[in-house]
Order: structure tokens, then sequence, then C-alpha cells
């Protein structure tokens, strides 16, 4: 009786995978529109199948065999996401648009959106990547405040978080990803520029049991914004759903990380994370984007996590030592337009503060985006695309809106 039942439902398994087949080898072989007496013989063949699959998962019970054991067929689908701002001629930000009003194409070929949604209560993240170098010491304080006021206006529901990283001749996270804003403030209030002198002894404490949390150290030199986007994204965002962000305040020039910019641009884009860049230089500091720094690399769990780099010695930026002082042949970097790469290729944006354009401002205007940003999806047109990246282009057919999204993401294999 057994071995009977087991080929029944056998044979009825069989049956419900050639109906599947056959429909949509019909359906793959119609026309757009189908005739009335097409689209009946279609709507018969879903019920068939329907009634099928009842039936064997009915005979299974009336049986006492346990539905959850049946073959179940798993789908991987591949979707791509897109965090999405569109402007008006005047920048402002656009609200009432639909998946219509866009054209989308990915590596030059056309896609179809399927997903389309303005959901501003998905859960969020944020990161702030602080500069503490001393090309920062001068505008630290009000960095200070007006992050403190924009978490504290972000943070709204119970599955926002946040953390904060400082980055100067160190990468060390300050607080680790949390919903509390006691911990954040805090976190904030530590933040300061090393002293020179500390540097001048040796470079202070940086044995392990100095670091916060025990995290190992390895010497490093200058200002290491690459490290730090590389590190926040690989090790913290990428674990992260829903809507991500992190804000770099920095003066944008990089000395002596071990990561280069690509990677750190690789990084964030493979986290799915939107980088907003502001631009805080201060125009006090001459020879901008050095400083004396933390001597040091600090990370809980020790090492040089994500690069399958081991902690220890050794000197970055060439075993420069005075922050990443430049030598008189070395061009200087353009922090402004690296930062703005970062943004632009993420999806997010550069704000420059200035006398009229306040850090507050601009706070304010980087919340307003995130609460309304469109959310994209789509699934590439091609089965069996090849891993690595892949150009992401989207405009509004409307030639007077200017879209913002990131430019493009890497395929796993």
């Amino acid at each position: 009786m057994t071995r009977a039942l087991i080929r029944h439902d056998y044979q009825l398994k069989q049956r419900v995978v050639h109906s599947v087949a056959v429909r949509e080898q019909r359906l793959g072989s119609l026309p757009k529109r189908c005739p009335p007496h097409q689209l009946f013989s279609h709507w018969r063949i879903s019920c068939q199948i329907v009634a099928l699959v009842g039936l064997l998962f009915g005979n299974c019970a009336a049986h006492g065999q346990d539905s959850t054991s049946a073959t179940t067929l798993s789908v991987d689908v591949k979707v791509v996401t897109l965090p999405v701002t569109v402007r008006d001629k005047h920048g402002q930000i656009v609200r009432n648009l639909t998946k219509d009003d866009f054209l989308l194409q990915e590596d030059d070929h056309p896609q179809t959106i399927r997903y389309f949604a303005q959901e501003a209560n998905l859960p969020l993240t944020l990161g702030l990547l602080v500069d503490t170098s001393m090309s920062q010491r001068n505008v630290l304080d009000q960095e200070k405040a007006a992050s403190d006021s924009f978490l504290d206006q972000m943070l709204t529901a119970a599955k926002d978080q946040a953390f904060i990283i400082h980055f100067d001749r160190e990468v060390e996270l300050l607080q680790d990803l949390t919903s509390s804003r006691d911990k954040l403030q805090t976190a904030l209030a530590s933040l300061q520029t090393p002293s020179p002198d500390r540097d001048s002894r040796g470079g202070g404490d940086s044995s392990p049991d100095s670091s916060p949390r025990g995290s190992h150290r390895t010497h490093g030199a200058g200002t290491l914004l690459y490290d730090a986007v590389f590190l926040a994204s690989d090790e913290l965002m990428k674990k992260q759903q829903g809507r991500k962000a992190l804000i770099i305040l920095s003066d944008g020039v990089d000395r002596g990380s071990k990561e280069s910019l690509q990677s750190a641009l690789e990084a964030a884009q493979r986290a799915d994370t939107v980088v907003y860049s502001i631009l805080f230089a201060d125009t006090h500091q001459e020879g901008g984007g050095g400083g004396f720094g933390r001597p040091s690399v600090g990370w809980p769990g020790g090492g040089w996590p994500g690069s399958g780099r081991p902690g220890g010695g050794g000197s970055g930026g060439g075993g420069r030592r005075g922050g990443g002082q430049r030598s008189p042949e070395e061009p200087r970097a353009d922090g402004k337009k690296i930062l703005e790469r970062i943004s632009r290729e993420t999806g997010g944006r550069l704000y420059e503060v200035s006398k009229k354009e306040t850090v507050d401002k601009i706070y304010s205007s980087i919340a307003e985006e995130l609460r309304t940003q469109y959310s994209l999806g789509y699934t590439p047109g091609k089965t069996n695309d090849p891993a690595g990246y892949h150009k992401i282009s989207l405009a509004a057919k409307d030639k007077n809106l200017a879209v913002q999204t990131r430019d493009g993401y890497y395929a796993e294999r």
C-alpha cells in the first residue's frame, strides 16, 4: 500500500511539472495581445495546475504524510534595487512620480522597472565618518553639534540605528550600531583632534589593552579616509537591510590609507550604501589634509577586517612622519573632487560648508532627501549575467528633472 501511494504521488508530481512546462511554452509563444479564446485556454490550464497541486498535497495529508517534507522548487531571482532622488530645475525634490516617468538601462540594455515605491518607513542605518585630523581642528566643534542634532532628527523608529567612526592616522569605531541617543552623544562628545606632542613622543598609547574594546592597532600615517569608507561599508553596512547611508565630514584629502579610492568605492557599492559628503575644509589650516593624527588603525576584533591583512607594525604612507606631510614635488590632492566622486558613484551628494550653506542646513537637506527617496527595483534582463560591475543609467522622461542614483552595481558569482 505504501509503495502504491508513493508511486501515485510521484505520478501526480510529474503531471504538475509537465503542465507547468506546457503552460510556459505556450505563454512564451503568444503575441502581446491574445484573442479571447487563447486567454481562456491559459486560464483553464492555470486552473488545472492549481487543481493538481491541491490534489497532490491533499493526498499527502489524507495519508498522514507531512506536507512540509514535499519537494519544493526554489527560484533564485536577482533583484537590483536603487535609491532614487529626483530634483527639478530649481533644485527642489520631486515627490509625485511613478515608475512610468523613468527610463532605465543596464549596460546599455533597456530594463523593466518591476518595483517602485516611496518608503520612508524602512529601517534606516546611518554611519558618521568624522575626520579628526589636525586639518579639522577648528571646525570639529561645529561638526559635533550639528551631527548630534541630525542623529536626533533621523533616528525616529526603534529599528533605526547609527554608528560613529573617527579617522585621522587611525580608523576607530567609537560607537557600534545602536539606537541609543545617549551612547551616540557620548561618542560624539569624545571626538577630538590629537595633540601634536603625543605624536612627537612616539605615538602615545598604542598597545592592544589601551585601545577601545581591546582592538588591535596597526600603524598608518596621515588621514585614512579611504580606509574609513572601506571598513564602514564592508564590516558594518554590508550586513544591514533597508535604507543605508554614510555621512563623511572631511576636507577629502587622504594620506596613508591601505585601501585605494577604487576599493573604497567598490565596498560602498557592494554594500548598497549611499554616501553623502560634507566638505568641511578649515580655511585657517595650512597644507590641509594632513595633521598629526593618532598613530594607528583600531577595530574591534583586531587585525585588518575585510582585507585579509593581519594587524601589526609597519608604517603607512611610505614611512612619512608628521601626519602625511607632502614633499615639495608631491601634488596636492583635490579633496573636493574625491568626495564628489565617492558621493556621485554611490548615489549620494556632495555638500560644501560655507557662510551661506551651514552644516545645519546641509544636514536638513540630507534628512529631507532620505525621507523622500524612491525605491526602484528591477531584475536584469539577461539570465546569466557575468560577475563584475554593471553600469546603470536612470533618467526621467521629463528633461527638466535631474535623477540622482548610483552608477551601477557588482554582480556576485
